[in-house]
Parts: structure tokens; sequence; C-alpha cells
């Protein structure tokens, strides 16, 4: 089982799990493992203390995204956003979920950031649990952008609106 580094503890402790062995499943397929996991618990309890990076699309961002985050895209991403961030401060990535946000978090480590940490589960694994999203307009919103409607079936909270283009 892949270890990831525990911001709360300071140390390495087991994965995290998102409560749906499917999507676990999935996500164990799809990521490499090779950018930290922050749990979405984690990232909670510190929202405050990191730079939060939406690495969507800004059609995705737009809809909705975690509240304090900066959009930086990913197949526009510009390195630039970065540069009034230390190479050592806490950088959180997420995207719908996870696979995105890893490849740019490995981008990140070659330009020598040094606590550089992939949302496990992400935006989606967010909105599962229920915490609050806001839209380009900066209102607090239960829509999220789920890519397509395939990668719509890992938000399984009822109370969130799911949309997507065809």
């Amino acid at each position: 089982m892949p270890l990831y580094f525990g911001m709360l503890t300071g140390g390495l402790a087991q994965k995290p799990t998102t409560g749906n062995a499917a999507f676990d499943t999935e996500l164990s397929q799809l990521l490499s493992f090779s950018v930290p996991l922050m749990s979405v618990s984690e990232l909670e309890k510190k929202l405050e203390k990191v730079n939060l990076f939406d690495v969507r699309e800004e059609v995705e961002y737009n809809i909705s995204h975690i509240p304090g985050a900066i959009h930086v895209g990913f197949e526009k991403f510009d390195p630039a956003v970065f540069k009034e961030i230390k190479k050592d401060e806490s950088v959180v990535l997420y995207c719908s979920v996870g696979y995105r946000s890893e490849k740019i978090g490995e981008r990140l480590k070659k330009m020598g950031f040094t606590n550089v940490f992939n949302l496990y589960g992400s935006i989606f694994e967010w909105a599962n649990k229920g915490l609050s999203l806001e839209n380009s307009n900066g209102k607090s919103t239960l829509e999220i952008h789920t890519y397509n409607k395939e990668w719509s079936k890992w938000v399984d909270n009822p109370a969130i609106e799911k949309i997507w283009q065809e």
C-alpha cells in the first residue's frame, strides 16, 4: 500500500481512503503516487495554512471550486503563477479525481518545490464529504463539473448537482 506524508502528523502514514472502495480502486489504478497525498479531512483542517490550486480547466473551476483555491489550469498551465510562492511552502493541488493534479505536482517538484501535495480524491471527494464549494462569483453552490458522464459516477453525494459537457 502506498504511503503518504501526513501534514498533521509530520510523518508517513497509510494512504487515505474515500470510503468508497470502488473509487479507491479506481484511484489506485489511475495515480502513480509520485506526489505525496493529502486527505480531504487534512486539507479541511489546514485550509487557511496552505496554498491551494485548482488545476482543472476554467469551465470546471467556474462552475465550482474549493473556496480559496487559485485556478492554474492543466492544458494552459503557467508556472509563473507560482513565482511568489516559496519553494518550501505547502502547496496542495486538486482536479476532479487527482490525475491532472498529480501531473502538475510532478512539474512543481521538478521546479524545486518541496512541500507539494495531491488532494486524494480531489474535488469529487471534497464534494462527497459535503464540504463547501463556491462558483466563479464567490457564491456557495452545490453544482460540480464532473468532467463527463462516466466520471460523474464518482460523485455520490445526492445533494450535488453534476454538470458536464457532452
